[in-house]
């Protein structure tokens, strides 16, 4: 028999509380830049060595933190479900809590890219400076889906959605696009839940049943629920 397929996806709001910052603050600065100037090509072609240095400082930051239980309940569900995670979010939290299927939406904070060939990729935990070059000869750039550019996985997502039996939706806002429309491919008719501290207040919609929790507290929650039989 086949397994059902449970799909998650998952925002900062998971990752927060492993102590990786959020994407940014309420004054709109990102670690007190703008974010156009550490998150988009022109900001890369204007400053490179700022760019190099921001995401050198996550990159080091990510090597401190550790996956939280809402990470490690998630993985749990392999076991008996097919279980792919969609993910906002660039650390390796969910890898290192056994995850095995993971779509990153935005990149990953531990590879880099040729700036002239986007298929030569590499994996990356140490600082990065302009003096470091790909195989093909090029500056490396982080591997990261930066403002103005297009989400080359965003179609492998929704293939994944629309196959899905329950979609669990964790730590977001939804209001980053093109991540955000990803439920609005699913069956209306599978399970649908949304866990994050504001959910009742981000969602107003029918179809999907809120769960006003942080993800620690709400995840292990619904995955218990889960294992026990009692969603489907």
């Amino acid at each position: 028999m086949n397994k059902k397929k449970i799909v998650i996806l998952t925002g900062a709001g998971v990752s927060a509380e492993s102590g990786i910052k959020t994407f940014r603050d309420q004054n709109g600065l990102w670690e007190n830049h703008r974010v156009e100037d550490v998150a988009s090509p022109e900001g890369f072609a204007r400053n490179p060595d700022l760019v190099y240095d921001f995401y050198n400082k996550r990159r080091r930051q990510l090597i401190e933190c550790e996956p939280n239980a809402a990470h490690f309940a998630l993985a749990s569900l392999e076991k008996d479900f097919n279980t792919f995670i969609i993910t906002q979010n660039v650390d390796d939290l969910h890898e290192r809590a056994g995850s095995t299927q993971v779509i990153h939406l935005h990149g990953e904070l531990f590879k880099v890219r040729s700036v002239d060939d986007p298929y030569i990729v590499m994996d990356w935990k140490k600082d990065l400076t302009g003096k470091d070059k790909g195989p093909d000869g090029h500056r490396l750039r982080p591997h990261i889906v930066w403002f103005g550019e297009a989400v080359p996985m965003i179609e492998d997502a929704i293939d994944v959605v629309r196959q899905a039996d329950l979609l669990m939706t964790v730590g977001t806002s939804l209001q980053v696009y093109p991540a955000a429309s990803l439920m609005h491919y699913a069956d209306s008719n599978i399970p649908m839940y949304y866990i994050d501290p504001h959910a009742d207040r981000n969602y107003n919609g029918q179809l999907i049943k809120c769960i006003s929790e942080k993800a620690t507290i709400g995840v292990p929650l619904l995955v218990d629920n889960i294992k026990k039989g009692q969603i489907f």
